[in-house]
């Protein structure tokens, strides 16, 4: 690419040179047989930032199929919504305030993030956390990591643990609004150095608001073949989704005379599949070093019904325009791990292509506009973590270098974005019990295609002919982390505090584009800071407390004014208490959710609410039934709204009192 690129990436590869025996001192030890490919983007114990580690277990049982996004709603500072008022279907969630598109997911180290739009969508893996053997959420900037920006935070998704004992697992479940969910799973454990997995899964829901619809099914095939030294692994998902829209917004008026009202019409559809492969590789080459590598490929193509008329105000007359979708997702990365007493270094790099072409059709006059995006990326990082006594110190350097060009009736110059991403911190390990721990961290975040055509799905062009672009310059943040953890028997505290400065950030602006899309504003100056807890105490065998709770305190500040951002509420608290006797289990949750605004004027607001929820499970033998009694005080409430060009209030409803049995039976 340049000089400065090579001699950066030289520097990031200089320890894949050197063998790892001659570099650090090693302790003999028997040789170990890798049974998973290991991945070098989650944090542990005595790494110095913020992160949260999911109990798989109780994920699991609270597991019925929903959108992931609901279950990731309990940990701190985590706000979520859905289209359909319901928990199954189209729904999204933001962390800090800061929606999907500056969230980073991965599986298996493996990007899911759609590179023009920044997304990860998991409705189109339906069911995916049936298949996920662990889940870390980082906040802030966190790790290195592959793919778009970890800017607000990550979600790492690892794939299922092919060296479980061998099992089957069958599930079937039914509740409120006509949901339910069918799946199957077995897990062959590791017989002769080989192991299969195979899962696969129906979900339906009529959705709360009317003719919003989720009819979904998916798959998940993970095979791998594992020696002393090296072992394989390959991953296949696939999902299938067709949905009853409900992606606007439904007027107060509306509101008040039916809450179940869909602000979109019957004939307004979407359709999608999605699939990915990914083949894995672990390569122990000495007794503390390992090489890990991957090749990956994602294929996607659908598209969404979208009434002009009716989005514009008008009488709706059947008359519908396509938005059609079809995305090629190649990539690859390798990293190389050195360990020794006091230092461990990995250092890796990571490339990918993607196109993405988009097609405009009328129902009437057929297709109108045909264009492809193209995304590239490459980077490199290496990190570091030395032990000294009781201190961990850890440094972190990353380089990324992204491409957008773009063809179709306008045209644009490619548009390219480097990032020069560093992050350091330190650990200091009090005791067994107790980590206080410090970190700083900067990176940059390209626009999204969203952002850069303001909303267009086809490149608009000036009087001049010159394409008319809203916003191609990037944002930065440089994110400051402090916090302490304390793990006992009993009791388990994570209290830490952030301040993000920000620099031309790119936040929503409460308005919807041409195509019913959020639109985005670049501020120069704003900043977020707040305080996050996570907390749970076991009184005894019978009663356990958790918590999980945030403030934050965020502005932005335009010329002589200072307001708050969108979608960011001052104040979460999440609680549940549990009560275990025996086989049987009776958790009572609640969320209270400060309100927030939905306008940069900061006029338009979605209250504040409180959720209770229940969790009565009770387990016999091989079989577990579970009744879930969501929202049981009926709350009326919003989680997300905005401001049309008129000024009209319109907001997303959210589901009154609802429930859902489950039964699953394993062997």
């Amino acid at each position: 690419m340049n000089q400065r690129f090579t001699a950066i990436v030289g520097w990031f590869l200089s320890p894949l040179l050197t063998r790892a025996q001659d570099s650090l001192p090693t302790k003999k030890d028997s040789t170990r047989r890798l049974q998973e490919v290991v991945v070098a983007y989650q944090a542990g114990k005595n790494t110095p930032v913020t992160y949260y580690n999911m109990d798989m277990k109780v994920l699991g049982e609270k597991n019925t199929g929903q959108e992931p996004s609901f279950l990731l709603s309990e940990t701190p500072a985590v706000t979520v919504y859905s289209d359909a008022g319901n928990q199954q279907g189209y729904s999204y969630y933001r962390i800090r305030g800061m929606d999907q598109t500056r969230i980073n997911t991965t599986l298996d180290g493996m990007p899911l993030n759609e590179p023009e739009d920044q997304g990860a969508y998991f409705s189109n893996y339906p069911d995916i956390l049936n298949s996920v053997s662990q889940l870390q959420l980082q906040r802030g900037v966190g790790m290195s990591k592959n793919g778009a920006a970890s800017y607000a935070g990550s979600a790492q998704l690892s794939s299922p643990n092919l060296g479980d004992t061998a099992h089957t697992m069958l599930g079937i479940g039914y509740g409120s609004y006509n949901s339910f969910r069918v799946f199957g799973a077995w897990n062959s454990g590791i017989k002769n150095h080989k192991a299969l997995y195979v899962r696969a899964s129906q979900v339906y829901t009529d959705g709360y608001k009317y003719h919003a619809f989720n009819n979904a099914q998916s798959v998940f095939v993970s095979g791998g073949l594992f020696y002393d030294k090296s072992s394989w692994k390959i991953n296949i998902m696939a999902g299938n989704q067709r949905n009853g829209m409900a992606w606007l917004p439904v007027t107060d008026s509306l509101i008040q005379k039916d809450r179940r009202t869909n602000a979109d019409t019957r004939d307004e559809k979407d359709h999608f599949t999605q699939a990915l492969v990914q083949l894995q590789n672990t390569w122990q080459t000495g007794a503390r070093a390992s090489l890990s590598s991957s090749i990956y490929y994602t294929y996607l193509k659908g598209g969404y019904d979208f009434d002009i008329n009716n989005f514009s105000g008008l009488v709706p007359n059947g008359h519908l325009f396509n938005y059609g979708f079809r995305s090629h997702f190649t990539g690859f990365f390798s990293h190389y791990t050195l360990s020794g007493q006091h230092l461990k270094w990995t250092s890796g790099v990571h490339g990918n292509l993607y196109q993405r072409r988009h097609t405009g059709t009328d129902t009437r006059e057929g297709e109108l506009y045909r264009n492809t995006g193209y995304k590239n990326e490459i980077s490199a990082f290496s990190k570091m973590e030395y032990y000294l006594h009781r201190f961990t110190f850890y440094a972190d350097l990353q380089y990324r270098y992204a491409a957008f060009h773009y063809n179709g009736s306008v045209p644009l110059q490619p548009l390219h974005w480097q990032f020069l991403n560093p992050r350091a911190g330190v650990n200091l390990a009090v005791n067994e019990h107790t980590n206080i721990y410090y970190s700083l961290g900067r990176t940059g975040r390209e626009p999204t295609r969203n952002d850069i055509f303001g909303g267009n799905d086809d490149l608009p062009a000036d009087s001049t002919g010159k394409p008319l672009l809203y916003n191609h310059d990037p944002e930065y943040v440089t994110d400051h982390e402090l916090g302490i953890r304390i793990n006992r028997q009993r009791l388990q505290i994570q209290l830490n505090g952030y301040y993000m400065n920000f620099n031309n950030e790119i936040v929503l602006n409460g308005q919807l584009g041409p195509n019913g899309l959020l639109l985005t504003n670049n501020v120069k100056r704003s900043f977020r800071t707040g305080v996050e807890l996570s907390a749970s105490y076991r009184l005894n065998k019978a009663f356990s407390f958790t918590n999980n709770s945030s403030f934050n305190y965020s502005r932005i500040k335009e010329q002589s004014t200072t307001f708050s951002p969108v979608l960011t509420p001052a104040l979460i608290i999440n609680q549940e208490v549990a009560y275990q006797h025996r086989q049987l289990l009776l958790a009572l949750s609640g969320r209270y959710q400060g309100h927030s605004y939905i306008d940069f004027a900061n006029t338009a607001t979605i209250k504040a609410y409180v959720l209770l929820n229940a969790r009565i499970q009770y387990s016999l033998n091989r079989y577990m039934a579970s009744l879930y009694l969501n929202n049981i005080s009926g709350t009326k409430y919003y989680n997300n709204g905005s401001v049309d060009a008129a000024g009209t209030l319109k907001y997303f409803v959210q589901a009154p009192a609802n429930v859902y049995l489950a039964l699953k039976y394993s062997f």
